[in-house]
């Protein structure tokens, strides 16, 4: 997937329990971030850090969507237990992660599982990927993702 494509739309649920469709989001920006999981340090920070900067996105016009394999249950105490601004999609099934390439292979302690790679794509209000961050480093990521969205 490259800069300019358009965006793979999908249907998944949200941590509310109500779908959510990527191309019903066309007109606007939308940051689409992929983490492994939830109730983890570094996805509890990373996700922490967009809430915190969820009035900054909103006054930008962008919305801000995260994906993981974590079920709705787990989204909605998730959400509950660090008073998430941010919308939170289940890829069970993988497929989603799958379009965008982050589901990978991955090695850890000698061991070789797959996994989700944490990315994060910035999506144009016609839906067309503006911005990808690959294999994302935490620190100072929610705020470089605004300055992009703000630049659209």
């Amino acid at each position: 997937m490259d800069i300019g494509d358009t965006a793979p739309d999908f249907t998944a649920p949200t941590e509310t329990g109500e779908a959510l469709t990527l191309s019903e989001l066309r007109g606007q920006p939308v940051v689409l971030y992929f983490y492994p999981k939830d109730n983890t340090p570094g996805c509890t920070t990373e996700a922490k850090d967009f809430t915190d900067l969820a009035e900054a996105f909103k006054a930008a016009g962008a919305r801000v969507v995260g994906v993981s394999k974590d079920s709705v249950t787990k989204h909605k105490n998730f959400t509950a237990k660090y008073d998430l601004g941010v919308t939170l999609v289940s890829d069970a099934e993988t497929q989603i992660c799958e379009d965008y390439g982050v589901w990978v292979e991955k090695n850890m302690y000698g061991k070789q599982f797959w996994g989700i790679q944490r990315a994060t794509f910035l999506i144009d209000a016609d839906g067309k990927i503006a911005r990808i961050w690959p294999k994302v480093k935490v620190a100072g990521h929610a705020s470089e993702v605004l300055d992009a969205a703000k630049a659209l």
